[in-house]
C-alpha cells in the first residue's frame, strides 16, 4: 500500500476532524469546515507527532482511501 492509497484522520474529542491525502503534486489537508490546504510532508508531520506523543488529546487513524487508478496514454 502507498501513502496515495490512505487517508489520515486526525480527530479531536469535540468532534472536529482533519483529513490529510497525498496526491501527484504533494499533502491536501482538509479541514472540519470542508476548506482544503496544500502542505509539505515536513507540514504534516508536525501535524501528526503531538497526538502520536499524548502531547495533544487527538485520536490518530489511518483509513484505506480510493485506489489509485492507472492512467492510460491515448
Amino acid at each position: 500500500m502507498r501513502n496515495a492509497e490512505c487517508a489520515i484522520r486526525i480527530a479531536t474529542r469535540s468532534g472536529r476532524a482533519w483529513t490529510y491525502r497525498r496526491d501527484d503534486h504533494g499533502w491536501k489537508q482538509t479541514g472540519p469546515t470542508g476548506s482544503v490546504h496544500r502542505m509539505t510532508a515536513e507540514q504534516l508531520l508536525s501535524h501528526l507527532l503531538p497526538p502520536l506523543a499524548g502531547i495533544s488529546p487527538a485520536i490518530v487513524r489511518v483509513e484505506p482511501g480510493r485506489p489509485r487508478q492507472k492512467r492510460t496514454r491515448c
